[in-house]
């Protein structure tokens, strides 16, 4: 039986992956790497200290260290959503749906408190989760599992009692490895793509989600 959901965030509840890219490649660029929207989408569920760390990897910059680099990042990408952040189609609906089963709702999320909240404000749903955790709680962040255990630790309900809603392979394969249900979510540039047949199933967004749905996963 299926007790909880923990939801994504980015790319779940608020449509912030592309304004992660934007803010991405803007920063980098000042540093010398220039991205593109299909390299930003290589690391989509990363935490943004592990991208920043993988760029500098790949191409040395001199200046502003990783640190200040991510600060950069986080800071355009906070400024953004709190002010033009919006909800993903059908999130409302499927928050309804699972309070109506009984289940608890709650988030783990590659992405800090500080973006979590600021989220959250943007879109009134602070006070619907009664668990919110941030990868930056655990050593690894997805795809390892870390992040979806330490969810379903703090809540005290098993990983296999446990759905997820992702919509990046990094998030899937997390979700999977730590051996909970998940539903994918994907972007539209996903779709198509063979790694999201790990998921239990596939919808285009979160309006497709019902109680039949419910009822095969469960």
């Amino acid at each position: 039986m299926i007790q909880a959901a923990i939801f994504d965030m980015d790319g779940v509840l608020i449509d912030s992956e592309p304004i992660w890219r934007e803010a991405e490649i803007e920063i980098f660029a000042t540093v010398g790497i220039d991205l593109d929207d299909a390299t930003c989408r290589e690391t989509m569920g990363m935490r943004i200290d592990e991208v920043v760390d993988l760029r500098f990897a790949q191409k040395p910059w001199t200046g502003p260290t990783p640190g200040a680099i991510r600060d950069r990042i986080m800071d355009g990408v906070v400024a953004r959503i709190s002010s033009s952040g919006r909800g993903m189609p059908g999130v409302a609906e499927a928050i309804e749906l699972f309070e109506r089963r009984g289940m608890r709702i709650a988030l783990a999320s590659s992405s800090s408190y500080r973006l979590i909240h600021a989220a959250l404000g943007r879109l009134g749903l602070a006070s619907r989760f009664e668990l919110v955790h941030s990868a930056d709680d655990e050593e690894h962040c997805k795809p390892h599992p870390a992040v979806y255990l330490g969810a379903a630790r703090r809540l005290g309900v098993a990983p296999s009692a446990c759905l997820a809603i992702e919509d990046s392979i990094a998030g899937i394969a997390s979700a999977k490895a730590a051996g909970m249900k998940c539903i994918a979510v994907p972007d539209a540039e996903l779709r198509g793509d063979p790694r999201l047949a790990e998921a239990d199933c596939e919808l285009g967004s979160l309006i497709e989600l019902n109680d039949e749905l419910m009822k095969s996963l469960c």
